[in-house]
């Protein structure tokens, strides 16, 4: 198995994020708020937006509560929202159709949060201890896995770069920003400890999930993560897949098949049924709805943990 690191390096991007409430992921218009207006792509930038802007930000989420953020199509009225906000915040190489828009758009501060941290290539399968580093790989986004908001420490790092984009995108509320920055980052580093903690000793170190979404986190706390479906979650698994997956199973002592809230659980239910496993949610945290086992970014990574632990035989 190969991991291959792609080094993205880190943007000092000037921006500004446009607003929502903490809980809000409706797409009411943008600007003309008199906040900063930030649009956000989805439900995790969303979040990095009103935690770190707080009162003096407007966040509006382009992806609705419930909608798979990898099938998003932006309408005509969404595009008009990017013109007539302060900033936009999205992670390149999620949402094709956002990408575009972006792209585009006249919008002055465009933040994109694959630019503030390090991405990686991941595949269906997906290790902490047989990841490679390669000096000499493409940097080019294509192909490489966006779904570093799982990896609490890549999540804080892209927490910094957005808080230093808003300070400079709205220099009024410059220190408000930064101390909400800090805040953010202080939680964060604190679940990461969490994390390392509650996952130090398992029985296994391996996982299955329905799609490589966990690619971040297994690599962080030195677990695997076995991919039915590779980045694509609506992806259908070849039948010796099927048959790897089972086989590894009962090799490596494997106990569940994880699934998530918003793509179905049929083929993992089908799975675990035919190799004799239970299933469970491992949430992407993609979108908070009422199935997400928390109302927060943090409430659903507790809920994760907690599954994990209990999946992998936490000593």
């Amino acid at each position: 198995m190969n991991v291959r690191r792609h080094l993205i390096p880190a943007v000092a991007a000037a921006a500004a994020l446009v607003g929502l409430s903490a809980c809000s992921t409706d797409s009411a218009a943008a600007g003309g708020t008199g906040k900063f207006d930030v649009v956000a792509s989805f439900y995790p930038m969303a979040f990095l937006a009103e935690q770190i802007g707080g009162d003096h930000v407007s966040v509006t989420s382009l992806t609705e509560p419930g909608q798979e953020p990898h099938d998003l199509e932006i309408s005509a009225k969404q595009t008009a929202q990017l013109q007539e906000s302060d900033a936009v915040l999205y992670l390149k190489n999620l949402q094709p159709s956002v990408d575009d828009a972006v792209n585009q758009s006249e919008i002055k501060t465009k933040i994109d949060a694959s630019s503030l941290t390090e991405l990686e290539k991941h595949g269906n399968e997906v290790g902490g201890h047989a990841a490679e580093h390669d000096d000499h790989a493409d940097e080019e986004l294509e192909g490489l896995d966006p779904h570093v908001w799982l990896d609490p420490v890549r999540y804080a790092q892209i927490a910094e770069g957005v808080g230093k984009a808003f300070e400079k995108a709205d220099p009024d509320h410059a220190a408000a920003y930064k101390t909400n920055t800090a805040a953010l980052v202080k939680k964060l580093d604190a679940l990461n400890t969490e994390f390392q903690k509650g996952l130090s000793s398992t029985r296994t170190k391996v996982f299955i999930t329905t799609h490589a979404a966990f690619g971040y986190l297994a690599e962080r706390y030195g677990l695997t993560e076995e991919a039915i479906n590779g980045l694509d979650p609506e992806s259908e698994p070849s039948a010796d897949r099927v048959k790897d997956l089972e086989k590894m199973a009962k090799a490596d002592g494997v106990t569940t098949v994880f699934y998530e809230t918003l793509v179905s659980d049929k083929t993992a239910k089908t799975i675990a049924s035919d190799a004799g496993l239970k299933t469970d949610v491992l949430d992407p945290i993609e979108g908070i709805t009422a199935k997400s086992r928390g109302k927060d970014y943090f409430a659903v990574q507790e809920a994760n943990l907690k599954a994990l632990q209990s999946a992998l035989g936490a000593k």
